[in-house]
């Protein structure tokens, strides 16, 4: 006998396809992956990566893409904004993402292109977490050595 699984979360009926434009893409995105750290489920966890990684499917091919008209107002601002996005783990968590892909690629159990792609991410953050760990902290001044953090402030 087959068990059909009903969705039981409103964000496993979410519509997409390829002519949703990227901004609302993103935003499903982010609300799969929000809803997938909060779950303990492990069935809507399951359903939900199905969803994060068929909607980074879709928006991949266009991620190289113009932005398209009808969004560009969407995306102008009056004045620059005040903080940028930015990927900044502190150096404790950004440890911790190398140990995890470490342990995955460890385990040889990926596919050969899954393999490829995670090493390249843990070529990636380690050339990230190696800078930050050697980046400079203070600066010498006039008025003699200041912490760099105070001065970008």
């Amino acid at each position: 006998m087959a068990t059909t699984l009903t969705p039981t979360h409103p964000l496993l009926t979410v519509p997409f396809s390829a002519t949703t434009d990227f901004t609302l893409l993103a935003d499903h995105c982010e609300q799969f992956v929000e809803t997938l750290m909060e779950s303990d489920d492990p069935t809507l966890k399951m359903a939900l990566c199905g969803r994060l990684t068929a909607c980074l499917s879709v928006l991949e091919p266009t991620l190289l893409d113009p932005v398209p008209a009808h969004l560009v107002d969407s995306l102008t601002v009056e004045s620059l904004p005040v903080r940028t996005p930015r990927f900044d783990p502190d150096c404790t968590q950004l440890c911790r993402y190398c140990i995890t892909l470490t342990h995955l690629l460890a385990g040889q159990a990926l596919s050969p292109e899954m393999e490829t792609q995670l090493s390249g991410l843990l070529y990636d953050l380690i050339n990230y977490f190696t800078a930050e760990m050697k980046a400079p902290r203070w600066v010498r001044t006039a008025d003699g050595v200041k912490c760099i953090e105070d001065d970008a402030a």
